[in-house]
C-alpha cells in the first residue's frame, strides 16, 4: 500500500508522530519515561487503531475508544506545554495537527452513525 493509499487521518497520524517523537525523545529523563512514552505508546496506539478500523466491518465502537484516546492524548500534551517541556509555538503546532485529527475522526464516527 503506498502513501496514497492511506486514509487522510492515517496520513496526519502518521505525520504527527513523526513531528512528535523525535521532540519527545529530547525531554528531560524524568519526564522522557513517564509522559514522553505514554505519548508516543498513544500515537502508536492510535495509528494502530485507525489502520484496524479501515478493515473491519464494524467500525464505530473502535473509533469511539480511539476518540477516547485522543483526548487522553491533547491532556497528556498540555502536561507538556505546563511542564515547560513544549514552547508556545510547539505547543500550538501539535495541538493544531492532534485537532485536525480529531476532526478527521469525528466525521468518521458520524458517518459510521449514519450508517447504523
Amino acid at each position: 500500500m503506498s502513501q496514497s493509499d492511506d486514509l487522510p487521518i492515517i496520513q496526519r497520524v502518521y505525520d504527527l508522530i513523526l513531528w512528535y517523537v523525535p521532540r519527545l525523545n529530547k525531554f528531560p529523563r524524568d519526564h522522557k519515561f513517564m509522559i514522553g512514552d505514554r505519548i508516543q505508546n498513544a500515537l502508536y496506539g492510535l495509528l494502530e487503531g485507525l489502520i484496524r478500523a479501515r478493515y473491519v466491518q464494524d467500525k464505530l465502537f473502535l473509533l469511539e475508544a480511539l476518540n477516547t484516546e485522543l483526548e487522553v492524548l491533547r491532556y497528556q500534551t498540555r502536561l507538556c506545554r505546563d511542564f515547560a517541556l513544549l514552547d508556545v509555538r510547539r505547543y500550538e503546532h501539535v495541538s493544531k495537527r492532534i485537532n485536525e485529527v480529531g476532526e478527521n475522526l469525528g466525521g468518521w464516527i458520524r458517518q459510521q452513525r449514519r450508517k447504523g
